[in-house]
This record gives C-alpha cells, sequence and structure tokens, in this order.
C-alpha cells in the first residue's frame, strides 16, 4: 500500500516530505485552484523537483476533441518522466478512447472520477495505470465505496491487471484504514488529514506519562 499526497502547495509537501511516507502525489482542476496567481507549468515543475515518484496532472481541454486532450496529455508527460495524465471517465467514451491513445503512446494515465466497479472494469481493460475512486463522493451517491474498492480488487488480481487502485476524496483519517482494509494500492490523502493521522489522545498521554516517570528516575539519580 503506498500513500500520495493530495495537493499543488509547495508549503505542504515540504512539510510532508520528511516523514518518508509519501511516494507520489496527485492534483486536479480544483486543487490547483486554491493556489492563487501560480503559474501551472512553473508550479509543476516545482512539484517534480521535490516529489520524484508518481505525480498525476489532469487534462483541462474538457470540452476538446479526442486529438486536443491527446496533444495536452503528451505536453504534460513531456515535462517530467514521473507524470502520470490523469482522464476522466466521462460517459462518452472519450476518457477511455484517450486512454487507449495515451496506452499506445507509452504515457503513464490515471483514470479519474470513478464511482463504480464497472468504471473500474473499463479502466482496467484499457491498461489504465492508476484508477482513482473517489471515497467519500460514492458515498454520497448513496452507494458503498468499501464494496467498489474490494470488487474492483478481486477483479484486477483475478485477471493479472496491472491497474492499481488509488483512493481519494478523503475526509477524515478513518476513511484511510477502511479503504485500506478493503484493498486500495495506494491512498491520496489531503494534507489537512495526513497530519491528523499521528494523533491517538492515548499515545500522547502515555508518552507524557513515560516522560514524567524519567523526570523522577533523573532526580533520584542525583538524590544518590
Amino acid at each position: 500500500m503506498e500513500i500520495f499526497l493530495d495537493t499543488a502547495n509547495i508549503d505542504e509537501i515540504k512539510a510532508i516530505l520528511p516523514w518518508g511516507v509519501i511516494s507520489g502525489l496527485t492534483t486536479n482542476q480544483k486543487i490547483f485552484s486554491c493556489e492563487k496567481g501560480v503559474n501551472f507549468k512553473e508550479r509543476v515543475m516545482e512539484i517534480l523537483k521535490l516529489v520524484k515518484g508518481p505525480v498525476s496532472i489532469e487534462v483541462t481541454k474538457t470540452t476538446g476533441t479526442d486529438q486536443e486532450l491527446v496533444e495536452e496529455a503528451k505536453e504534460y508527460a513531456g515535462w517530467g518522466s514521473n507524470i502520470v495524465i490523469k482522464i476522466p471517465m466521462w460517459s462518452d467514451g472519450r476518457g477511455l478512447r484517450v486512454a487507449s491513445t495515451l496506452r499506445d503512446l507509452g504515457i503513464k494515465t490515471n483514470i479519474t472520477c470513478l464511482m463504480s466497479t464497472n468504471q473500474m472494469i473499463l479502466a482496467t481493460k484499457v491498461g489504465a495505470t492508476y484508477a482513482s475512486l473517489f471515497f467519500n463522493r460514492i458515498k454520497d451517491s448513496k452507494e458503498d465505496p468499501l464494496r467498489a474498492i474490494s470488487e474492483s480488487r478481486q477483479i484486477i488480481e483475478e485477471s493479472g491487471s496491472a491497474t492499481k487502485i488509488i483512493v481519494g476524496s478523503i475526509r477524515k483519517p478513518e476513511d484511510v484504514s477502511e479503504a485500506v482494509v478493503a484493498g486500495a494500492h495506494v491512498m491520496t490523502i489531503p494534507y489537512k488529514i495526513l497530519v491528523q493521522m499521528p494523533f491517538h489522545l492515548k499515545t500522547e498521554e502515555t508518552i507524557k506519562e513515560f516522560d514524567t516517570a524519567w523526570l523522577e528516575f533523573k532526580k533520584s539519580e542525583k538524590c544518590k
């Protein structure tokens, strides 16, 4: 199981990298919209200098032709060998057509905005490098994300597909453990959630107890 950071913020990346727990990063248009006043390509290049693992960038020419989407993807892929192109699972099949073309060009893909096992089946069939299930957005639609994850993992294992399941749309730390147990290959986690994960009240109380005991021990040493 891998952890990716879900952000385009340089300060967040620099804060988490020293932890040694993340092996990649994901972005999208909404994430970049939070980074006011930055140049898109310059920010991506900054990210690539910091993150050596897979970095997912989403196509934006959503009203364009298949060829325009492919050309946009080729441009982004040229920015770094670890770039992964995010392609939405459009209902008209455009995403699958584009992903198929990119596969043939040797460009890594992440088919995104998946809400069902059926969509995951299609993503694996076109050879997506990654396929992203949206945990809480599936819940929002009154469906079961844990079932979608476990079914998808079973299908991938039984078919021998190389596609890895990324689970995103994480809103609380508990979502992470649930999705991992269900079979996620990769969790992509926002900074505000990831920084909560080391915390447990009982852990803090125990550390304090041990520190107090050590101070008492050192005090007794001085008395001898």
